[in-house]
């Protein structure tokens, strides 16, 4: 790529011909403020708070959109920047009803930090869309679209995620985003809406306002939490810690000083997903049916298929999700061990994922009639109500999660990160195959923040063609590709959001690719690091499958599911 030089700020820069203003600004620590741009998205400049000055120029110019030029002298301050920059947020602040102590951005709000910087009045306009109706999307997702300031990055991503239920339409001569009329579109409730709206016009389902409630214990009833591991390396963000940074203990210690009865590991609940999916997967594999097999614990992902593709159901593999196992288990198994109730236990999953709080809701995986898990609370959320209570994750003294659920595999932490499951696994169909623990226990093929990854496994002679799929958009270019060739792949991992469940509609926010990738990383480290590194390795799942699980039909009931084509439901 060539090399040029232009100069910001007096400061001279060789950068690359072809890079924008912005990106350059970016990569040499230089503040442009912006809103509607995002890592993830096409430059758009609809904000245009981006406005910079080029000498020589007379008018200004958008840093995101505008591409560097040899010899190019930007100015990003002065009197006419800063005069276009407060006339622009209040038009924006304009069409933005605040709502400022119940928002998921909180306390790191770009918008209010920029409308100080700028003296930005708020009450000089009113608000244009004070009375714009909000929509609510399932369980899971809240749309208030009186909040929306037409950036239209909840269009494109949608899009992006092969989706397209979020549109624009034309009312009284001013364009909107509504979620779609078209009976051929639905919402899958993954949540990347909410992760790349830069205003918070997007939120889950009860977030903030009834999220206290969930942790208020009933008189008589034992409360339980279990958290998802993309959570660790994610909600210290909320607490001035940087991305990937494990805070499983401090989150435990937060969890019991608010007073919750137990506190237990939804990785522990990954190695029992990771067995029965092994089993059959195995079995799939090795009768030639039902491939390619699809994972199936990312439920907006399973959401899709059902509603977009339902020819692939029959290739879901039925094995539950990490948390609605472990719940299952809490309420039969542990809860005699207990001698306690089943409906007198009440357990609250904190996922990093907007679509759980619609999966907790699928009658499907019920256990005679009682549902595994009661309530789910993003990672914001949880960050939220120790935030409220003056617990400080940066400062809290760590304490371990309880036994007998308390102690994951290595295999079970890594399911937060895309390629993860695979992984996991891998690691199990390896040695259930050949013998042998899979070389090194490190897959690094499916690794990384790629969309899509493929990579093939001798197991015992035995060739198993993968691939690996982050973001629904980019499943769909696989699923075209077995549509053509049925045989291109026996085993296909796929979570809907960039990253996987570390990069999910209920993380802290904002939330750029290298925030993920720190993310990941952390989850990486956290395995390497753990004494057991195979599921099936274990001992407090093994001691379930000898004690509890020896009994077919409780396995099959507590472990797997069915899956069924949906209707448009929102």
């Amino acid at each position: 790529m060539k090399k040029i030089d232009i100069i910001i700020d007096n400061k001279k820069i060789t950068t690359e011909i072809g890079k924008t203003i912005l990106e350059v600004a970016k990569e040499n620590d230089i503040e442009i403020p912006s809103l509607c741009w995002h890592p993830d998205l096409d430059v758009k400049a609809t904000c245009r708070v981006c406005v910079i000055e080029v000498k020589g120029k007379n008018c200004l110019f958008t840093a995101c959109s505008t591409k560097v030029e040899e010899g190019m002298e930007i100015i990003t301050d002065s009197p006419k920047i800063r005069k276009a920059r407060k006339i622009n947020l209040e038009l924006i602040i304009s069409q933005h009803r605040e709502e400022c102590g119940d928002c998921v951005y909180s306390l790191g709000c770009e918008l209010l930090k920029m409308a100080k910087e700028y003296d930005a009045d708020f009450q000089k306009y009113e608000d244009r869309r004070k009375d714009f109706p909000a929509y609510r999307f399932g369980p899971s997702v809240l749309f208030d679209s009186s909040k929306c300031i037409n950036c239209r990055n909840c269009v494109e991503v949608c899009e992006k995620q092969g989706v397209g239920f979020l549109e624009l339409e034309e009312k009284d001569n001013i364009w909107e985003v509504v979620p779609s009329k078209d009976p051929k579109k639905d919402c899958i409730y993954c949540g990347q809406c909410l992760t790349h709206c830069p205003v918070g016009a997007f939120e889950a389902i009860g977030e903030f306002e009834g999220s206290e409630n969930v942790l208020i214990k009933e008189k008589g009833k034992t409360l339980v939490v279990q958290f998802a591991p993309a959570v660790r390396v994610a909600i210290g963000e909320e607490f001035g810690m940087e991305p990937g940074e494990d805070c499983t203990e401090k989150i435990a210690a937060g969890l019991k000083q608010l007073g919750v009865d137990c506190v237990f590991d939804v990785c522990v609940g990954a190695d029992f997903t990771t067995n029965a999916e092994v089993e059959e997967c195995v079995e799939c594999i090795t009768k030639n049916k039902n491939l390619p097999v699809l994972t199936s614990c990312c439920p907006a992902w399973v959401k899709y298929i059902e509603f977009y593709e339902p020819e692939f159901i029959k290739n879901l593999t039925t094995a539950r999700s990490p948390h609605i196992i472990l719940g299952g288990v809490l309420k039969t198994y542990w809860a005699k061990q207990q001698n306690k109730k089943p409906e007198d236990i009440v357990v609250v999953s904190v996922m990093p994922c907007t679509a759980k709080k619609y999966e907790i809701t699928r009658k499907e995986l019920e256990i005679d009639g009682m549902k595994p898990v009661d309530f789910v609370l993003t990672t914001r959320e949880l960050a939220f109500i120790f935030k409220r209570h003056g617990i400080d994750l940066k400062k809290i003294k760590g304490v371990p999660c309880d036994n007998p659920f308390g102690d994951p595999s290595g295999a079970g932490i890594i399911y937060g990160a895309s390629g993860g499951v695979l992984e996991s696994a891998i690691r199990t169909a390896y040695k259930k195959l050949t013998g042998n623990d899979f070389p090194g226990l490190k897959f690094e093929a499916v690794r990384g923040m790629e969309g899509i990854k493929k990579a093939e496994v001798d197991m015992g002679g035995r060739i198993i063609k993968i691939a690996v799929c982050n973001g629904v958009g980019n499943a769909k270019k696989i699923l075209e590709e077995v549509k053509k060739n049925p045989d291109a792949y026996q085993y296909i991992e796929v979570m809907a959001c960039p990253g996987g469940c570390i990069g999910g509609g209920g993380q802290p926010v904002p939330m750029t690719p290298e925030i993920r990738a720190k993310r990941a990383k952390g989850l990486y480290k956290i395995d390497v690091n753990k004494r057991v590194r195979k599921a099936e390795d274990n001992p407090q799942i093994q001691k379930v499958y000898k004690e509890f699980f020896s009994d077919k039909e409780v396995y099959e009931k507590i472990c797997y599911t069915k899956f069924s084509q949906k209707e448009k439901e929102n």
